[in-house]
């Protein structure tokens, strides 16, 4: 949705304002026009919000059309603006708040910048600029050539911030075989996420902390990531540390299998099987909630190939029975970060309980973490 507006300075500096909206693609940034139309005094205003990575140069406006004179009466051309476009890092790409001040310019002719409102202007060299300092930034640009015309003035706002969060406080609690880290300490809209692997690769969790059921994991590191995107220095916890009681072997009987605590939202399951034995492990899905993903995020193995399946209940008793499965298949290093449940209709995946089934069918050692995430609905 863009907002219009229309602002109007006369000559004794009464400003008056009016305002209509209507629907246009979303832009990405607070992106603003300014038209100086010749003595008049008349300033005419775009808003428009949006998504990422937007060319600031599309807005358009019921002011001259670019590449005429605003003032024909003096003989001076109006050339066409720039176009700008930045990258909008982070949690969200149409918040305008960003850890990267780099901004491309597209101009046909040299253009000029100004971070003070118009007071001072620098002329720019290629096609970017940057802008420094943390906190909310106004930028003007445009267009002129050797003969002293310029274009009308595009004016765009961003909020950087390239502060790293502090990291995250993780405590450590045991509730039946469920180990689970607690994160706190997250700045406003923050989000935070783990790795299993040495922080090459990071996933992102959700709820208060991170569940972990197995025997398959020794260290997982946490972080936070702010809403530009800024990550946290991880902090690492060592799950097989002596005397720190985070480990389990899951049930291999299918009538009993492990349960994970209640009240998780991000859960690992965990552990090392090869042929003959099978990790069995139950979640349940409270009211209001539904399940989101089953994913393998870690497989280490000379076998590329395992199987699984689910069951919605408390036990695994389908046996082989495809049909009593709400899914099943193999899972290996091609599966990784896949959705298993993406394709099961919303319906099955709400309020229940939940059983796994992991196995190894070859004699190989076959070391995996699956992530099962939970998300509250209405």
């Amino acid at each position: 949705m863009a907002i219009h507006g229309i602002v109007t300075i006369d000559q004794h500096h009464q400003i008056s304002f009016s305002l209509k909206s209507d629907a246009m693609n979303s832009m990405g940034v607070l992106v603003r026009r300014l038209f100086l139309l010749g003595g008049l005094g008349l300033l005419s205003l775009i808003v428009a919000c949006g998504g990422s990575g937007v060319e600031a140069g599309d807005a358009t406006s019921s002011s001259n059309p670019p590449g005429t004179s605003n003032a024909p009466s003096t003989g001076v051309t109006t050339l066409k603006p720039p176009k700008l476009s930045f990258s909008d890092t982070g949690l969200s790409v149409s918040d305008g708040v960003t850890r990267n001040g780099l901004w491309a310019v597209e101009s046909d002719y040299s253009w000029e910048f100004s971070l003070d409102q118009g007071v001072t202007w620098t002329i720019g060299s290629g096609s970017s600029f940057e802008v420094k300092g943390d906190g909310p930034k106004m930028i003007w640009v445009r267009a002129r050539d050797n003969a002293g015309n310029k274009s009308e003035i595009v004016v765009v706002t961003c909020v950087l911030d390239t502060m790293a969060p502090a990291p995250v406080s993780v405590t450590a609690s045991v509730d039946g075989y469920t180990r689970s880290l607690e994160v706190a300490g997250l700045e406003a809209n923050a989000k935070w996420e783990y790795s299993l692997d040495n922080k090459m690769n990071w996933n992102p969790g959700s709820g208060s902390g991170l569940g972990t059921l197995g025997n398959g994991l020794s260290m997982i590191w946490l972080r936070q990531v702010d809403v530009a995107g800024n990550a946290s220095e991880a902090q690492v916890f060592d799950l097989s540390a002596a005397g720190s009681d985070m480990s389990h072997e899951a049930s291999t009987n299918p009538l009993q299998p492990s349960t994970m605590a209640k009240g998780l939202l991000t859960m690992l399951i965990h552990g090392v099987v090869v042929r003959g034995d099978a990790d069995y492990v139950r979640w349940d899905i409270p009211k209001n909630h539904r399940l989101k993903s089953v994913k393998l995020v870690r497989y280490v193995s000379e076998d590329a190939i395992a199987f699984y399946a689910i069951q919605s209940s408390n036990v695994f008793d389908a046996g082989v029975d495809v049909s009593r499965m709400l899914v099943y298949g193999h899972m290996g290093p091609a599966d990784l970060n896949r959705n298993v449940v993406a394709n099961i209709p919303a319906e099955k995946l709400g309020e229940g309980p939940m059983t796994i089934w992991f196995q190894q069918t070859g004699a190989l050692p076959t070391e995996y973490a699956i992530e099962i995430s939970l998300q509250a609905v209405n």
